[in-house]
């Protein structure tokens, strides 16, 4: 692949890196990808290379940059503890800002040929959620994404096509939650949602045990599906 790591210039103070992987033509539509709690790991990266190779170009910040630059966590069991601790440190607010300035590096590279998505799984499906809201992004993808049915007062500033994938049988968000996020939506056109029994959160993650061949397969269909129809403007 060709792939790097690159400086994104912050407003705040210091620069903080993202992993930019290019489609095999060299540019595309452009995808901000967000991590996991475990940060821009070895799984993230492989990740962004898929989508390249599907012909995007692929940029993954570093957010817990501000924490520690270039945590990478592996999903041992013992490595689970450190990396909710890193989340719980993290401010959302300031990462909602990092992926502002994420986005707005992203369309300002020549690779970059079109519109800008926002993909992330768990703890970035939802900061894909605060993206759409905040980022201008022309779409945004959201995998498992946790606590989104308490922060629903952002649907209105989310401007462009939207799909959430949900797991049906997630440990962290129950049928409660998936339930009041599905209302919320409701009459709200360029809305789709995707509901997948008997797997668990993290079904996308081939490096988990929690991983869903069919599952994964599935939604990587559907989400290539959507970012073709959205960034092109087709979505109905």
């Amino acid at each position: 692949m060709a792939a790097q790591w690159i400086q994104i210039s912050s407003k705040e103070g210091p620069d903080f890196k993202g992993y930019l992987s290019l489609p095999p033509t060299g540019s595309g539509p452009g995808v901000i990808l967000i991590q996991e709690i475990f940060g821009v790991n070895h799984h993230i990266q492989a990740v962004a290379d898929q989508y390249a190779l599907d012909g995007y170009t692929v940029l993954a910040p570093d957010l817990f940059w501000r924490i520690k630059p270039g945590i990478s966590l592996s999903y041992r069991e013992e490595e689970w503890a450190t990396a909710f601790g890193y989340m719980k440190q993290m401010d959302f607010g300031l990462a909602v800002q990092d992926l502002v300035t994420a986005t707005q590096t992203l369309r300002g590279r020549p690779e970059c040929t079109g519109k800008v998505a926002s993909l992330g799984y768990c703890l970035g499906g939802l900061l894909s959620y605060f993206t759409g809201a905040n980022a201008e992004v022309d779409a945004t993808v959201c995998y498992y994404p946790g606590s989104i049915d308490q922060n629903l007062d952002q649907i209105g500033k989310i401007r462009g096509p939207i799909l959430i994938h949900f797991a049906g049988a997630d440990e962290y968000i129950g049928d409660a939650a998936i339930a009041a996020t599905r209302k919320a939506f409701e009459g709200r056109k360029q809305t789709q949602i995707e509901h997948y029994p008997g797997v668990q959160h993290g079904f996308n993650c081939w490096e988990r045990p929690m991983y869903n061949q069919q599952a994964s397969a599935l939604a990587h269909g559907k989400t290539l599906q959507f970012l073709s129809f959205a960034l092109s403007g087709q979505f109905q």
